[in-house]
């Protein structure tokens, strides 16, 4: 079988490698090579019909998609959409192209795809299906689960997408994906400040008496800087955290325990 591919991809390779993708792309993850078996399980049944099974030209090019690899799995499609396009015009001559391309748009695709599905979506919309649900308003679940399902059909679609732009479409996104990143970070920032105010629910209860007048602590904050307790809660999580050997899970301990003793010496009460 010569070089280059005489099969070209049709609609039901598409839904197969979407299927593939949205249930087992990170099945195969590991720590030395990340999500490359992913990656390759994903089109295997493609490559086998571009280049037939058991050919020089097959081994090669698995070969080449075994190399490390990891991006967001809300984004790998769409690198190959645009894989499986160089492949079916040029084939085994396009495995430098192919490799390029991978190591070129895996690390901006990570960091918008962890800024936008991984924090700012969740964040949001789970603060926003908490709240209600918090109130008993069962709605809280729907927008959830609509949530999940968008995300879904735009990993879906993204392939078909990138599989008809090609190549051209990673010069049409260039500018396009480094502000995409800057306003996903602006924007989580803002909503992470938005969650500290009103999701944590903790004031001073302690009210100290100077002279004989009760001066109420927390009355007193809330004229100056409303809702500093619980940023400086937050503040002092993130402190934590970046303490050497500190784990999420110790951080989370110690909030607990200090609250509950504050609590118990009724100097922090819920909000």
């Amino acid at each position: 079988m010569n070089s280059n591919s005489n099969y070209k991809i049709t609609d039901a390779d598409l839904k197969q490698i979407n299927k593939r993708s949205l249930f087992a792309f990170q099945l195969g993850w590991n720590y030395e090579r990340m999500q490359n078996s992913g990656y390759l399980y994903t089109i295997l049944p493609q490559l086998r019909k571009m280049y037939g099974d058991g050919t020089p030209e097959l081994k090669e090019m698995m070969k080449a998609h075994v190399q490390f690899f990891n991006t967001s799995p809300f984004f790998n499609t769409i690198v190959t959409g645009i894989d499986l396009a160089i492949e079916e015009n040029e084939g085994v001559k396009g495995k430098e192209s192919v490799n390029g391309l991978k190591v070129g748009l895996m690390g901006p695709f990570a960091a918008i795809g962890d800024s936008i599905f991984a924090a700012l979506l969740p964040a949001v919309f789970g603060a926003l299906a908490a709240a209600m649900a918090k109130e008993g308003n069962p709605t809280g679940l729907f927008i959830w689960v609509l949530a999940n399902i968008a995300i879904c059909v735009f990993r879906w679609k993204q392939l078909h997408f990138a599989y008809e732009k090609g190549v051209s479409l990673v010069t049409e996104m260039r500018d396009t994906l480094n502000a995409l990143t800057d306003a996903a970070t602006v924007l989580g920032v803002f909503m992470v400040g938005a969650l500290v105010a009103t999701m944590i629910n903790i004031k001073f209860a302690w009210t100290p008496s100077i002279g004989g007048v009760s001066f109420n602590l927390q009355n007193n904050l809330d004229m100056i800087i409303p809702k500093l307790l619980p940023a400086l809660i937050v503040g002092f999580v993130y402190w934590l955290l970046g303490k050497k050997n500190m784990t999420s899970t110790k951080a989370i301990l110690i909030v607990l325990v200090l609250c509950v003793a504050l609590g118990g010496l009724g100097i922090l009460a819920k909000g």
